[in-house]
């Protein structure tokens, strides 16, 4: 686990954790909270992101759900979902894995505040939106997903993260949709780990 000056935080999920549509990888989420805390505690902050483009919650137990256990990391978030919905998985599908993943991550009984559940962000209005379906069909179903995983991470003790708010703000700055038209961009992505941020901010620095 921990040594007196080096936090390991594991970062779960798909492209929006991995950072698609940001100008370097520095820019994604897990990298701008990592130097928050790393600036917030003075102690060495090491990011462990397996995440991948396209990633399902089953790819996910699949591909890195082994990270758990393999590095028993101090911190965890996980941000996994949209391409369940993408694909056609039920809600209830979902929920399944997501349970699983969810498990896996309360089996190493970390301490009260130190796993972030994120949701889905709204990403139903992105102009890209439209090739996966109906606008308010997709809100529809995020919204559902993201209740499910809501109470999931509640049941557990996890801290639940909201982004629906923060991601629905197309506030038309540069940076905050990427090229692709799908993917948040840099802007987009800094606000997020704001957000993020102030969720996790005390329970974090005091690893």
């Amino acid at each position: 686990m921990t040594d007196r000056n080096h936090t390991i935080y594991l970062a779960l999920g798909d492209s929006y954790t991995i950072g698609t549509g940001a100008s370097h990888e520095s820019r994604n989420f897990p990298s701008l909270l990592a130097a928050k805390l790393q600036r917030a505690s003075s102690r060495d902050v090491e990011v462990v992101n397996p995440a991948v483009n396209g990633f399902t919650t089953i790819d996910l137990i699949a591909k890195e759900l082994g990270y758990t256990t393999d590095l028993k990391p101090d911190l965890v978030s996980v941000l996994i979902g949209v391409n369940d919905l993408v694909q056609g998985r039920g809600a209830q599908q979902y929920r399944g894995s997501l349970v699983e993943i969810y498990d896996a991550i309360a089996a190493l009984r970390l301490p009260v505040g130190r796993v972030a559940s994120i949701s889905i962000p709204n990403w139903s209005w992105v102009p890209a939106a439209r090739d996966y379906g109906d606008p308010p069909r997709l809100k529809r179903l995020t919204d559902d997903f993201n209740g499910i995983a809501a109470r999931e991470a509640e049941a557990r003790g996890f801290k639940w993260i909201d982004l629906t708010k923060v991601s629905s703000r197309a506030d038309g700055s540069t940076g905050w949709i990427a090229a692709d038209q799908l993917h948040p961009g840099d802007a987009q992505y800094a606000a997020w780990a704001e957000e993020i941020w102030s969720h996790v901010r005390d329970d974090w620095s005091s690893v």
